[in-house]
């Protein structure tokens, strides 16, 4: 039989997590993000009704109200729905709020404006009771409606941005921002998720996936929204919101691998340019190009440190999962071996300055040609900068390390 739960409702998350902690748990939360959805609210309840009476799931389903002023609040009740009012503004804010006051083991969540069939319940319901984590719509798979979705986000947004997930983060899903989803309460508790803006969509995906939980994919379909008014959603704005999400969580991409390059190419043009000048095609490369070599040797050296220090960080305060590779970093680079590498590098710095300074002395300190005396004045400034740059990381590194040991 199927279990309707009677209206409710609370000023703040906290009372919903207490509201939930009080009612005896479900199988299934049917959670629906609401911001003035009067127009369609009341099909998409009624099609979630539907769907658990007919196929005899225990459940309910809640709206997590995010401020409406059309009576959305109302028709809900009115309708059996529990309704959970979260003051702080934001998509993610109203799912966080909607997920906290679930009394569902399982979550399947999806948008307020009939856009989802919320008739495939039953198909991520039973993903989610064989064991999966985390089981996402795909409407790439099971068609768009003409319409339905804007032409730059069919085309670019979606797929460009769910393929730069699967390179950056290995993530299975191909249709990153699907708004039909399912999960356990238990993986949404374990995730930790944060994202109170339209990036709480990839936040789920990515943390899922970098916390190896398991995850499907159930394909969909996208129908043209009931609404009379403009979505809320906003193209460029919530774009770039996602990219920067995913960049900022794979120091790897955004770091690292620009980092490791640039060092490279530094140190190969530099160690190419020290023996005199190169001409190719016709074009003749000196100490001005040695000079921006080994300026890309240097950042791209503080970018590499920025990555190792922006995964600590982020396993440090919970954003990221542990990394058993950073427990083997701490064996390597210990503070000390730091000190001995930045040592080395400043004693070779101060060495290349000191012999341009004695072949500076054996000419009277007069002029001197630049082009040679270059080739050693880059380099050891190079070393110095580098070498200082190693110790003082090394300390840096040393102190992130003591919070993790």
């Amino acid at each position: 039989m199927t279990l309707y739960q009677p209206p409710n409702s609370c000023d703040d998350q906290p009372a919903a997590a207490n509201d939930a902690a009080a009612g005896s748990e479900l199988e299934l939360t049917v959670l629906m993000p609401c911001l003035d959805e009067a127009e369609t609210i009341a099909i998409c309840i009624e099609k979630a009704q539907r769907a658990m009476r007919d196929h005899e799931i225990v459940g309910e389903v809640l709206i997590a109200d995010n401020g409406s002023s059309d009576g959305s609040q109302q028709i809900a009740a009115d309708l059996g729905a529990r309704v959970v009012h979260v003051k702080r503004k934001g998509y993610g804010n109203a799912l966080m709020g909607g997920i906290r006051a679930a009394r569902g083991r399982f979550i399947i969540m999806a948008d307020a404006d009939d856009s989802y069939n919320f008739l495939d319940i039953p198909l991520f319901l039973e993903k989610l009771r064989n064991g999966h984590d985390l089981v996402m719509g795909n409407r790439f798979a099971g068609g768009i409606k003409p319409g339905a979705m804007p032409f730059l986000h069919k085309y670019l947004g979606n797929p460009v941005l769910s393929a730069i997930g699967r390179l950056f983060f290995r993530c299975p899903c191909s249709d990153f921002h699907c708004g039909l989803r399912g999960f356990s309460k238990s993986a949404a508790t374990q995730l930790d998720l944060r994202a109170t803006g339209m990036e709480f969509a990839s936040e789920m995906v990515v943390k899922a996936t970098l916390y190896r939980m398991r995850i499907a994919e159930v394909p969909t379909t996208l129908s043209p929204d009931g609404r009379s008014r403009p979505a809320h959603l906003r193209t460029w704005r919530d774009g770039w919101r996602h990219l920067r999400f995913m960049l900022l969580y794979s120091p790897r991409w955004l770091f690292l691998y620009p980092g490791a390059g640039l060092m490279t190419v530094g140190l190969i043009v530099g160690l190419w340019l020290l023996g005199g000048p190169r001409t190719v095609s016709g074009i003749t490369l000196d100490v001005h190009t040695l000079l921006y070599s080994a300026a890309a040797v240097l950042v791209g050296f503080q970018a590499v440190t920025f990555a190792v220090f922006s995964k600590i960080y982020g396993i440090t305060v919970g954003l990221m999962p542990e990394d058993p590779r950073m427990t083997k970093l701490f064996k390597i680079v210990t503070l000390e071996t730091g000190l001995i590498v930045g040592a080395f590098l400043v004693l070779t710095g101060l060495a290349l300055s000191g012999y341009a300074v004695a072949t500076w002395a054996s000419r009277a300190f007069g002029e001197l040609s630049y082009t040679q005396t270059m080739r050693l004045v880059i380099p050891a400034l190079a070393a110095l900068v580098l070498g200082c740059q190693v110790i003082l990381s090394s300390f840096f590194l040393s102190l992130l390390g003591m919070g993790r040991r």
